[in-house]
């Protein structure tokens, strides 16, 4: 009987114990890891994030930002931590190229992971340092093709979201020019700002208080209709390419194995976080957008993972541009 009797409590505790860890979590402070130096757009994004989790979830989320290895370091951290919820990590759509960039990936993006939800989308803009001759998106066009050899576009390092647009874009316009990798988005933008790069595709949340205060020229946006925070910059199709199109998303992300309770009360916190009002206007302001709650789901992210992988793998591969 006492056997049995202990039998009985072991099995209780075992079903019990994702309950009752929900049920106290979170008990310390949260760590949400950026795969970015701090400054850069997701880490903007990140810090919304993270003040409007935390005050959901009572308890403080810090931002540790982790760069280097075009973004591939923090998740490779985060896939190794203690599946306790306690350190998560934001990424953006290169959690969808990197499997196509890398031949020797640490992680695998959809298996390694569990998938709290998304977060935003964000449109990029293609701008160029103040001082630079062309005078619309046309003029550029022409210039770039002209100047090709005396041409530097900056991005953030292979694998970054500003490295994809800027690939896209000598795609488009089938030209070729220097490409100016950085560890980041930031040093990217100081030397832009000081002219020692010429042009740069970036995200809004970057690149929209330098527009607007006259520090950089810009040419377009990347969506299909104009950006309600833009609203004088054409787009792409307006100025003259009519298939180009991109949008960065972020997604939030937690251990393998990281309790389905722990999960489901970082999505509540991911809901109610994107819907404040502050946190939306901010974003607003900065060019981007919440995501509809239904998006801001494990699944909803994960089958977008998923369709982002699927869209992006073929474009890397026939581009040829791979990394160790």
């Amino acid at each position: 009987m006492l056997k049995f009797c202990l039998g009985v409590a072991v099995c209780l505790t075992l079903l019990l114990a994702p309950q009752l860890h929900a049920q106290q979590y979170p008990t310390k402070v949260i760590t949400l890891m950026v795969p970015f130096a701090a400054g850069g757009p997701t880490d903007t994004v990140a810090r919304l994030v993270a003040k409007g989790m935390g005050d959901s979830l009572k308890q403080q989320i810090i931002v540790e930002n982790v760069g280097g290895a075009g973004g591939t370091i923090a998740p490779a951290r985060v896939a190794k931590a203690a599946p306790d919820g306690y350190t998560i990590l934001i990424h953006h759509i290169g959690m969808s190229t990197a499997p196509a960039l890398y031949r020797k990936l640490p992680y695998n993006p959809l298996n390694d992971f569990e998938h709290i939800g998304l977060v935003n989308d964000t449109p990029m803009t293609l701008i160029a340092r103040k001082d630079f001759p062309a005078k619309d998106f046309k003029e550029l066009i022409a210039y770039v093709k002209t100047n090709k050899e005396k041409i530097n576009l900056a991005n953030a390092g292979l694998g970054a979201a500003s490295h994809l647009c800027g690939m896209l874009f000598m795609t488009a316009i089938q030209t070729d020019v220097t490409t100016v990798p950085y560890g980041g988005t930031a040093p990217a933008m100081k030397d832009l700002l000081g002219g020692q790069v010429d042009i740069m595709c970036d995200q809004t949340t970057n690149t929209t208080s330098q527009i607007k205060g006259g520090a950089v020229k810009v040419y377009a946006v990347t969506t299909k209709t104009r950006v309600a925070s833009l609203p004088n910059v054409p787009t792409m199709h307006e100025a003259g390419l009519p298939n180009f199109e991109i949008v960065i998303w972020h997604g939030l992300y937690a251990p393998k194995g990281t309790p389905k309770p722990v999960i489901d009360q970082l999505t509540k916190a991911l809901q109610v976080a994107i819907k404040d009002a502050t946190v939306k206007q901010r974003f607003a302001d900065l060019g981007a957008e919440s995501v509809v709650e239904k998006r801001a789901t494990p699944e909803a992210h994960k089958a977008f993972l998923k369709a982002e992988i699927d869209k992006w793998g073929p474009i890397i591969k026939k581009a040829g541009v791979y990394a160790d």
